[in-house]
């Protein structure tokens, strides 16, 4: 007879030791203290992949400066409903980190979050207009008051002195300037909660574990069987609600469960590098985040960026990110996964969403080859003076976009975030990546409210979310005074004055 696996159960397994699980974990506990939780992660420490700062974009994702959020139509306007939508989701971010704070869950904002401002720029005829155009049109809307627009070289040369320098005077530039732009390290952020939970009595953080399957019981529960990659031994934890928040393995852990709302989903893998400033000089030159236009066939996730960061406390520079193409779900993962992650239920999708996405895999093969003289030429774009000798290359992380079933296409890769949760509630996964980690809060309340339907009506319930985020169910874009007030109240209690 072999061995019989250690059994315990628990109401909560959260997989994946990141932005999503913490947040997500840290929401519950403050709805009902009493819920008894458990952490698995399959790395050494927490916060190591999606949420790692040297793995995203750390741009506190709010659309003020990415312009991919306000696509152009065929008319020459400007569709905003994105933009408006994810300006609100990191203002309910920005409460509950407050609350936090305030609470005394996080001790030093000032580690995770600091006001960088946001700023777009663009070259050429075509894309000044486009700019202008998207400045007139989201300047009337209460969360971009106050954005800034110019086309005059001399005020250029005072907010981007970095990447005016040795530029032709003839080119056409224009810019935009968010005051109130944020640098958030997700890691560190994902620390302090995570580490505030792991304290608790009826919360576990189990590091080295990997989740091997995930099995409903005749009960209705899950059966999560999981493997100590230390010691070998694998165990079995049965819970009432699981949440796999594991990143790029998100799909193939959902895919594990069974459930029906699975079928039909697949993922798009795609990697990318960092040019990493390592002259001291030139990252002193420059304090802003600066969004260009993505090349013709780029995702999201590669628009280019001249990007100020904050990393172990340390003030850094990056461009990027090259966009590149890996089977790897994960940065530490396998050449596997992709080929894993395909089934019967969702080869049909695949098949269909890479056949429309031709131009995206053409553009992802381009950037694999790149050597280092071509990506210094399109640093060059935004810095005309870039020498090569003054940066190094970084390995960013690696994401997974949604490819799901459509009735007119049979397949569509989908940019952005999805939760896919069962019939009864009892599990769910996030799937997808930007603008993810940035509006982690909006999206992990609007989960347990799919989840817990009859909880989240409760008035208990809804005076705790009242508390934790004061605007939530009213508009901010919709009200100046509310707008204004909730931004001066959480940036001083998150320091960013």
């Amino acid at each position: 007879m072999g061995k019989k696996k250690q059994k315990t159960e628990v109401d909560v397994v959260l997989i994946g030791g990141g932005i999503m699980s913490a947040t997500l974990g840290t929401l519950i506990n403050e709805l009902n203290p009493a819920v008894n939780i458990e952490i698995l992660e399959r790395l050494d420490v927490v916060a190591a992949e999606s949420s790692d700062a040297w793995n995203n974009a750390g741009t506190g994702h709010s659309a003020l400066c990415e312009l991919n959020y306000t696509p152009q139509r065929p008319d020459g306007s400007v569709e905003i409903d994105k933009a408006i939508k994810i300006a609100e989701q990191f203002e309910v971010s920005k409460q509950f980190w407050s609350y936090l704070v305030e609470k005394g869950v996080i001790t030093n904002p000032e580690q995770f979050i600091r006001q960088v401002p946001h700023m777009s720029a663009v070259f050429g005829e075509k894309d000044v207009n486009f700019l202008k155009t998207r400045f007139e049109t989201l300047t009337k809307e209460n969360l971009f008051k106050g954005m800034e627009y110019t086309e005059e070289k001399t005020l250029l040369e005072e907010w981007i002195p970095l990447m005016m320098e040795g530029r032709d005077p003839n080119e056409a530039i224009a810019a935009t300037k968010m005051e109130i732009g944020t640098d958030v390290n997700f890691g560190v952020l994902t620390q302090d909660l995570i580490n505030h939970l792991d304290q608790k009595d009826n919360i576990k953080l189990s590091l080295n574990q990997e989740v091997k399957d995930i099995e409903r019981e005749d009960d209705g529960r899950w059966e999560v069987e999981v493997k100590d990659l230390i010691t070998g031994e694998k165990r079995e934890i049965i819970a009432k609600f699981v949440f796999i928040g594991a990143g790029g393995h998100s799909l193939l852990l959902l895919e594990k469960s069974g459930i029906p709302e699975a079928k039909g989903y697949g993922g798009f893998p795609v990697g990318g590098q960092w040019l990493r400033c390592m002259n001291e000089e030139i990252i002193n030159q420059h304090h802003s985040k600066v969004y260009g236009k993505a090349s013709v066939g780029a995702p999201p996730m590669s628009v280019p960026h001249l990007d100020t960061r904050y990393i172990d406390g340390k003030q850094a520079l990056l461009f990027g990110p090259y966009a590149g193409f890996s089977t790897k779900f994960l940065k530490k993962g396998s050449y596997f996964d992709l080929p894993a992650s395909i089934k019967l239920s969702n080869i049909k999708p695949m098949l269909s969403a890479g056949l429309d996405n031709l131009p995206l895999t053409k553009y992802l093969i381009t950037e694999v080859m790149k050597n280092p003289k071509d990506k210094l030429d399109a640093l060059k774009q935004f810095m005309p003076t870039a020498k090569l000798e003054d940066w190094a290359i970084e390995k960013a992380g690696q994401r997974v976009q949604v490819i799901k079933k459509d009735p007119k296409h049979g397949g569509v890769l989908e940019f952005g975030t999805e939760v896919v949760s069962s019939a009864d509630g009892s599990i769910a996964a996030l799937l997808g990546a930007s603008p993810g980690a940035s509006t982690s809060v909006a999206i992990m309340i609007q989960l347990l409210k799919k989840c817990f339907p009859e909880r989240a009506k409760s008035d208990e319930y809804r005076k705790k979310l009242r508390e934790m985020i004061p605007s939530w169910g009213k508009s901010l874009n919709d009200d100046q005074q509310l707008c204004a007030y909730t931004r001066e109240k959480t940036h001083t209690v998150l320091k960013l004055k």
